[in-house]
């Protein structure tokens, strides 16, 4: 009995997925990482941001337009506040449920998303590692550096400021 040839994946590999979010601006890069990658609720994720889980669900929308532009796709855009608002419902129960209805708009972005989503053991791996090679070059321990003195400047500063009260 011979089994039958699986499907080719329909993204890319975990390591375009990494390039891809290392290209973004990093708070939607986290958002995307967060809820699909690390598979946090959206109400963990609401909380982390400091939003409700509609303004979160929004912003991760938002995210995923950004994510299905740069993997190749045309997404169109919502036409109202209120249609943002819709899709980023929609968008939230897609990827929750595979069965959900969607409008033909927001395919591509839903398709995106679940492509990351389904790769999250590997870009989580993947993501860890290119953090640990990351802080062994000389450009971080630099930044490293220069942030501890950024501290020390600051506390040295306030403490002459709270000596130098008169009284």
């Amino acid at each position: 009995m011979t089994s039958s040839p699986r499907p080719a994946p329909l993204g890319p590999s975990p390591s375009a997925a990494i390039a891809t979010l290392r290209e973004r601006e990093p708070r939607p890069a986290a958002m995307l990482i967060h809820r699909l990658v690390e598979g946090w609720t959206p109400g963990a994720c609401a909380t982390h941001y400091g939003t409700s889980p509609q303004a979160f669900s929004v912003l991760l929308l938002r995210a995923g337009l950004l994510l299905a532009r740069q993997r190749g796709r045309a997404p169109q855009e919502p036409a109202s506040e209120d249609e943002e608002a819709a899709w980023a419902r929609m968008l939230t129960n897609a990827l929750e449920r595979q069965d959900a209805r969607l409008p033909v708009a927001l395919v591509p972005v839903v398709e995106a998303c679940r492509e990351l989503q389904a790769m999250a053991p590997q870009v989580a791996t993947e993501l860890d590692a290119a953090e640990r090679a990351d802080r062994g070059t000389p450009r971080h321990q630099r930044e490293e550096w220069l942030r501890r003195l950024a501290m020390a400047v600051l506390l040295a500063l306030t403490l002459w400021l709270f000596l130098s009260k008169p009284g």
